[in-house]
């Protein structure tokens, strides 16, 4: 019996490569797909805990200390210093999304340092892009308490012992990203985009927020307010 001649090598080679491949690329976008719900699920609970400090403290939790000190830092006067990680020890929740990055937290300094009312106002603003051309960004929540965010699997965030992950990205291709990365009042929410040519570029961070009917809501019903 003769043996394989090498093309007929070759050519099964290639049609098991393309057999692997297949199934290779669906369970990679499961697995994905998994750690964005779990980073969602994440953010919920921690939108929850910040809620119920409020029910318990009257106010909203500040900050982290540090990468590696999850309690509260100290009263916080500026919309910077009102910005860092979530403060996982204080309210019990996760530190870290799938991705090993720390959770980001921003709160409206009114809001962390007193006792707040129902007519004290959120700085926070979040924005998204039109889905017609010319995609212009645009105010989609105005008034907002507290935003939490992770910056996804690609770019930016922080690791579990402090080490700041480089933006990978090519200079200018993922812009909305980089104005997360260095925002204290103003963030943008927007579906996830691994089109780099895009309008604001490629984006995968998952933005949630304390919205303020919410926290009042709850604030009512435990009689903390008004």
């Amino acid at each position: 019996m003769e043996g394989f001649t090498l093309i007929e090598m070759a050519v099964a080679i290639f049609i098991i490569t393309l057999l692997i491949g297949s199934i290779l690329f669906p369970l990679t976008t499961q697995v994905e797909q998994r750690q964005i719900a779990e980073t969602q699920k994440i953010l919920d609970e921690t939108r929850q805990a910040i809620i119920g400090f409020a029910v318990i403290n009257g106010r909203l939790p500040r900050p982290a200390v540090s990468a590696t000190n999850g309690t509260e830092r100290g009263a916080c006067a500026s919309e910077a210093n009102c910005t860092g990680f979530v403060p996982w020890t204080a309210l019990g929740t996760s530190k870290l999304d799938p991705w090993g990055k720390i959770n980001r937290y921003s709160v409206t300094p009114a809001y962390a340092n007193s006792t707040f009312s129902l007519s004290t106002a959120g700085t926070k603003t979040i924005r998204t892009r039109a889905t017609t051309p010319p995609f212009a960004l645009a105010d989609m929540v105005t008034g907002v308490p507290a935003v939490i965010f992770s910056h996804g699997r690609n770019n930016y965030g922080t690791s579990d012992s402090g080490t700041a992950f480089a933006d990978g990205s090519i200079p200018n291709t993922n812009i909305d990203e980089d104005t997360n990365a260095a925002a204290t009042v103003t963030f943008i929410y927007r579906p996830p985009s691994g089109n780099t040519g895009a309008t604001g570029g490629e984006f995968d961070d998952i933005v949630s927020w304390v919205p303020a009917s919410i926290l009042f809501n709850r604030m009512v019903a435990a009689g903390k307010l008004p």
